[in-house]
């Protein structure tokens, strides 16, 4: 099902609104990655894919060290239990390139606030797959044009089921399911279930 063009004013309206409400937290943040983490963005920007296979930035608090690419080239080039770990769900659960500040961010979902920005200009919808980079397009196989039929979200089935205790083709499947099955009631749902699953830090280890 393609992304239902009646949710887009519901984006609108609800990520002006979250920006609006977060602004002074959201300075405090950038505030306080400024002090810890040293000269630098305050913002990290990376390339994902998005709607119909557009390529965009998608934004989020700086979480990691300045050498974080360093870091994790060394990492898996040293540890054969990192590599595994990251080929299966690219992903670390002891990830040596997040700051601490980075890890209270990540834990408490603050570090995609800014991606409230990504859904007022159309980039991301409140609600859907989370936003995928080049090297997990072959994880989907022939399921990729699912993914590309609704906007990456800022949440969706796989945050409010358990996210990183999730594995990734699970995550593929709620994807395929969300697009087939997308309605403003479904949006809605996930919406009002997201608040529990990021106040209980759901998965987010």
């Amino acid at each position: 099902m393609a992304q239902s063009s009646i949710l887009r004013p519901c984006d609108i309206v609800l990520s002006l609104a979250a920006l609006l409400f977060f602004l002074p937290l959201m300075l405090l943040i950038a505030l306080v990655i400024l002090i810890t983490g040293g000269p630098g963005p305050v913002f990290f920007a990376h390339r994902r894919i998005g709607y119909g296979g557009r390529y965009y930035n998608c934004l989020k608090f700086r979480s990691m060290a300045k050498d974080a690419d360093e870091r994790l080239r060394h990492l898996l080039e040293t540890c054969p239990e990192s590599r595994a770990e990251w080929e299966i769900h690219q992903k670390l659960r002891n990830d040596p390139r997040i700051t601490k500040v980075g890890q209270f961010l990540r834990k408490t979902s603050l570090d995609e606030l800014p991606q409230f920005w990504n859904v007022l200009v159309g980039d991301m919808s409140l609600v859907g797959p989370r936003p995928i980079v080049d090297a997990e397009r072959r994880r989907y196989g022939r399921y990729f044009e699912s993914y590309l039929q609704v906007k990456p979200g800022i949440t969706g089935l796989w945050q409010i089921s358990g996210r990183n205790d999730v594995s990734y083709r699970r995550r593929v499947a709620m994807d395929v399911a969300f697009a087939r099955s997308l309605t403003p009631t479904l949006y809605f749902k996930i919406l009002f279930l997201t608040i529990p699953a990021v106040l209980l830090a759901r998965g987010s280890s």
